[in-house]
């Protein structure tokens, strides 16, 4: 692919996700890509980087940089060790101790490990890791332009009017998010237009609730091809961030970067002092935000932010210049690329 060997190794994908099973698709991955690791160890890599989720292949990473004499590197784009027991996903409270010890001793082990934002570094210092890196999500900012025909299309595409709300939710569909509360929101504003467009462990169980509520003002679509994504989300009115409580530090949605990238409005669910919190904080706001779980909370926020074009225009141009400043595919790739020759150069952290 672009000139670079890529080995895909399966997985096993459970109908259905819970505790047991889930642990398995992710343990399958490992246990199937671990041959292929072992392979590597003959070329002599500088640099093996292994991406959490999931943390089961951080071993075979560790191993195969140990028996090439390369430099290791993790990095978290979510805390599943922490989200599965603070959301509830695993519920075996008796396992949470020594399964963080583990986490924490097999982290310490990597020459780097890095995080996508603030708050997650400060997670890893209460991990007991020294000098965590922030290397945050990115995102093509010169491929996600705003073009007003493509927006129309899309919205024609899917019967939504010319002066209707779009109010459109792309991404994950799993428990971390509780998109339970968008339908129950939804609901409440039958004059607004929802659009949820994903695939996930909840998906089915979420369209039965629709079904369930007779939301007519709802539609799910698959997640889009390339050529139609740019046009999907320049489509939408409101962008929805929605997570639970607890998850705003746990997991940075990686959603946001290409909303905030095309200039559009983010409703998030979050607490306060979060980090999804502290975007909406001063002048500068890039997302409004309400608080997660709360039904009532996110209609009223979706009536505010249309009945307000004002404030609904500073904040999608907040967003524009906080892409533009933080999150350049360009800018941010370039300092990676610095750090990993500087681990390559001189071997310390």
């Amino acid at each position: 692919m672009n000139g670079v060997d890529v080995w895909r190794c399966p997985l096993f994908v459970p109908a259905v996700p819970r505790g047991k099973n889930r642990l398995v698709h992710l343990a399958s991955f490992a246990l199937s890509s671990l041959p292929v690791m072992i392979r590597q160890a003959f070329w002599r890599a500088d640099v093996i980087i292994a991406i959490e989720p999931p943390l089961f292949c951080a071993p075979a990473a560790w191993l195969i940089a140990r028996l090439s004499g390369a430099k290791c590197w993790l990095h978290i784009q979510d805390f599943e060790v922490d989200a599965a027991f603070e959301l509830g996903i695993v519920r075996h409270g008796w396992l949470k101790r020594s399964v963080l010890a583990c986490e924490r001793w097999m982290m310490r082990r990597f020459n780097v490990v890095s995080t996508i934002s603030q708050s997650m570094v400060a997670r890893l210092h209460d991990k007991s890791i020294s000098e965590p890196v922030l290397f945050p999500n990115w995102s093509d900012v010169s491929q996600l332009q705003y073009k007003d025909a493509d927006a129309r299309q899309f919205r024609s595409d899917h019967g939504v009017g010319a002066h209707a709300c779009l109010c459109l939710y792309a991404g994950a569909i799993s428990h971390k998010q509780g998109l339970e509360t968008l339908l129950r929101a939804a609901l409440k504003l039958p004059d607004y237009s929802f659009v949820i467009c994903g695939d996930g462990a909840t998906r089915e169980k979420l369209q039965r609730l629709a079904e369930k509520l007779a939301l007519c003002n709802l539609t799910f679509i698959p997640p889009q091809p390339r050529q139609r994504f740019s046009a999907m989300l320049a489509a939408a009115d409101i962008h929805m961030v929605i997570q639970k409580h607890g998850a705003a530090d746990l997991v940075m949605p990686s959603k946001l970067t290409n909303i905030l990238a095309i200039g559009g409005l983010a409703l998030v669910t979050a607490e306060v002092d979060s980090e999804l919190g502290r975007l909406a904080e001063g002048e500068a706001a890039c997302v409004y935000r309400c608080e997660p779980e709360n039904i009532d909370a996110l209609a009223d926020a979706i009536r505010l932010l249309n009945a307000k074009p004002e404030l609904s225009d500073k904040i999608r141009c907040n967003a524009k210049t906080y892409a533009d400043d933080h999150i350049v595919m360009d800018q941010v790739l370039g300092q990676f690329e610095q750090r990993i020759k500087s681990l390559c150069h001189h071997g310390t952290h």
